[in-house]
């Protein structure tokens, strides 16, 4: 099983493998590889992730079997398009699980840890957006109660792509007596 934790700015090296990694497989065969090493290069690499993980208006989680990293999520603050209606919202950015932990439960776990962060922080609402060719990706939103709102351009590469923005408010909890 998976451990979930916050990033280290010791984690930069290996989280950069692991996103670029994630990232490769999960859309390789379907975008060209032009488009592919340009999206990798500008977003993915040591100075990056470490960027990432100081930044006070991100969160990354990490889930690690071991020392190993097998998934990660990168949560933050900031605007939320027009179709997101919030007070507070929170943008889940990514979420991605190694391959061979695909169907282990990491990525359900992860996610309550998102939605447990988020909750934390005090957003209203999490949205997130998600290529509209990536159904498999879309079911596992669905069942965490994100709904279909709106959508956006995601720049791959040169490839502007259309991703589906979903979103869900954040359950909050009794207060205790």
């Amino acid at each position: 099983m998976a451990i979930i934790r916050h990033a280290r700015s010791s984690d930069a090296n290996a989280l950069a493998a692991l996103a670029e990694q994630t990232f490769r497989d999960t859309f390789g065969g379907a975008n060209s590889a032009e488009d592919m090493d340009l999206h990798c290069r500008t977003s993915y690499g040591e100075d990056i992730q470490s960027a990432e993980i100081s930044n006070p208006a991100m969160v990354t989680l990490v889930a690690e079997n071991g020392a190993a990293p097998v998934a990660f999520a990168q949560l933050r603050w900031s605007a939320a398009p027009a179709c997101v209606h919030a007070g507070n919202p929170g943008e889940i950015q990514r979420l991605y699980v190694a391959k061979p932990w695909h169907g282990k439960g990491v990525a359900h776990e992860l996610m309550a840890a998102c939605i447990e962060e988020m909750e934390s922080r005090g957003a209203d609402v999490i949205w997130l957006g998600v290529w509209e060719r990536n159904p498999r990706a879309v079911a596992f939103y669905a069942k965490f109660g994100f709904v279909e709102v709106g959508d956006h351009v995601f720049p791959l590469g040169t490839d502007p792509q259309r991703d589906i923005i979903m979103a869900r408010p954040v359950a909050k909890r009794p207060s205790a007596c």
